[in-house]
């Protein structure tokens, strides 16, 4: 997968300018070096990646005057053999109007989704994921799901970045107020998507037929068996 095609292509239809494009194209050597430091600080392979020439606007029902933006999120997909593919889509404003510690954590956060994901799909415990009703919700959900940073990264600034980025679910007023001046009010691509409708279904067979290398399979038990054994002491304090 070439992480920058769809942005390509976009330039090619007119959908964003020139110069979005072209600083796009100069900043992605921080998602690229970002990818090879959490690769390097886990010891695990990161997913295929790619950039979204959008802005993803998630609403809620409940709370009619809140919008969130999603800048990065873990996507499985079924192949047309039947089997799942865990993908990384990163929003080109991210890449555009994001610092490079920001980028990175986003990256990380990311990968730690999905670590979590293929751990259900190589346990197959779980074929769907919960609906959250509102933004808060979402944003809880979202941390409650993962591993502890620290029990998956070998770099301790890496891991400081992650807890200062996401203490509570990711919020960075700048980089909001960026996106919204110089991406939406600008008329540049935005996808518009529900709270109730950001949910995903994977079939059963198609967890059976997904082959996950074996190298991945026993890190992501070490990092389970980790897991559980922290709750575990917690538990009896």
């Amino acid at each position: 997968m070439d992480p920058l095609r769809k942005i390509e292509d976009a330039k090619l239809a007119n959908l964003i300018p020139q110069n979005v494009y072209q600083k796009i194209v100069n900043r992605f050597r921080f998602v690229d070096e970002g990818v090879k430091r959490i690769a390097k600080a886990s010891g695990i392979k990161y997913p295929s990646y790619y950039i979204e020439p959008s802005i993803t606007i998630s609403v809620s029902p409940l709370e009619m005057e809140q919008v969130g933006i999603l800048f990065a999120r873990t996507i499985p997909i079924v192949s047309v053999d039947n089997r799942i593919d865990v993908i990384i889509q990163l929003t080109a404003p991210l890449i555009a109007y994001g610092i490079k510690g920001t980028i990175q954590a986003v990256l990380a956060h990311e990968f730690l989704h999905y670590l979590e994901l293929m751990g259900r799909i190589t346990n197959m415990d779980i074929i769907s994921e919960e609906i959250s009703g509102t933004l808060f919700e979402g944003t809880y959900a979202d941390l409650t799901k993962l591993f502890e940073p620290k029990t998956v990264f070998k770099d301790n600034s890496l891991i400081r970045l992650i807890t200062k980025k996401f203490p509570e679910g990711f919020y960075d007023p700048k980089l909001q107020d960026k996106c919204i001046k110089m991406w939406l009010k600008k008329g540049l691509p935005a996808t518009r998507i529900n709270m109730d409708e950001n949910t995903v279904r994977i079939p059963i067979n198609a967890m059976a037929n997904t082959e996950i290398d074996h190298n991945l399979k026993k890190k992501i038990y070490e990092l389970s068996t980790l897991k559980y054994t922290r709750k575990g002491k917690r538990g009896k304090c």
